[in-house]
């Protein structure tokens, strides 16, 4: 475990966390475009109530978090979801936007998701960078390692995610809630796992794989890296380094985070011959759509999705080369 400075007097006090006025705002926060539910309408209507019982339970430290109610969806293959209560949700937005400014604070810069300012087509941008710079505007031929973290989210050991989070948050109050959060969930993998569905495990997912990216940055010191979620991808003109360096990331991920790359999505080529990231083929001077992606888009547009779908259709193509189904998409507008 990577050591941090910090300064307590940067971390929000308990009662900041889960002031009466933050679970409003949190409420507030978490209801928008679920209004409709079910479950968020029975809340709703004593909700004054709910709000101060919820409150009361945090303050006298009798908190404990519920069980899961388990779905899958297509996005697009195939997700085990856990959803949890609406009381426990609302839990989940004052946490997160808590301390999500206390953790970002610690991560990489080429850590892209599930924070501010990031995303998928920046980790693209950066992508295309890296590429000119390695290859000195496309002189040189470069490689492209690139892993993904097999079942990342199911696979997290709680133990290990617990003595993380004790490195960056003091608070015995605040850590007895997130390990309540923690403890309520189990994926049936050794370790326990934390659930796709809960807000706050976007953040535990990168403070967990923060100690990656800072293995990744202090010792190989590996200058273009950029990690999205559970996928991450290196560059250099050297293969052989890359080879090497497959066997390190291997043993960091499986010694100090019991997780391990998945065999059948680790791939090392040159940039010239395609390398998919992000939904998107990257070449040293473009980069196409993949055509899982794009045969899921024209099903889509099949169905006769409405126009603001239409136009986020559009807002994807416009970071890449696909001139033809970009047209089709403004025909059908």
């Amino acid at each position: 475990m990577y050591p941090i400075s910090q300064s307590e007097n940067n971390i929000p006090k308990f009662e900041e966390i889960f002031s009466f006025e933050n679970i409003l705002e949190s409420f507030n926060e978490f209801k928008k475009d679920k209004k409709y539910k079910n479950d968020v309408a029975n809340f709703s209507m004593n909700l004054i109530g709910n709000l101060f019982s919820l409150h009361n339970d945090l303050m006298n430290g009798v908190y404990k978090h519920g069980t899961y109610k388990h779905f899958k969806i297509l996005d697009p293959k195939p997700r085990d979801i856990h959803k949890a209560s609406v009381r426990d949700r609302i839990v989940h937005h004052c946490i997160y936007r808590s301390l999500y400014t206390h953790f970002n604070k610690y991560f990489i810069y080429d850590s892209y998701s599930c924070r501010f300012g990031k995303g998928t087509h920046k980790a693209v941008r950066r992508f295309e960078s890296f590429g000119r710079k390695e290859s000195k505007n496309n002189r040189k031929t470069i490689w492209v390692l690139k892993c993904d973290i097999k079942k990342c989210f199911a696979s997290v050991d709680q133990h290990i995610l617990k003595s993380i989070l004790e490195n960056y948050l003091k608070c015995r109050k605040t850590l007895d809630v997130v390990v309540s959060i923690i403890d309520s969930f189990n994926s049936g993998f050794q370790g326990g796992g934390i659930p796709l569905g809960n807000l706050t495990s976007q953040l535990f997912i990168n403070v967990y794989l923060n100690e990656f990216d800072q293995f990744m940055k202090r010792e190989p010191k590996t200058k273009f890296y950029i990690r999205y979620a559970d996928d991450f991808v290196i560059l250099s003109k050297n293969k052989d380094y890359l080879l090497e360096l497959t066997s390190k990331i291997a043993d960091f991920l499986e010694e100090n985070l019991k997780l391990l790359i998945h065999p059948d999505k680790l791939f090392l080529k040159t940039l010239n011959s395609g390398m998919d990231f992000l939904g998107w083929v990257q070449f040293p001077d473009h980069r196409v759509l993949r055509t899982s992606t794009k045969n899921r888009m024209f099903k889509k547009l099949d169905d006769n999705p409405p126009k603001p779908a239409l136009n986020s259709y559009l807002g994807l193509l416009s970071h890449g080369n696909a001139h033809k189904l970009a047209k089709k998409i403004r025909e059908m507008i």
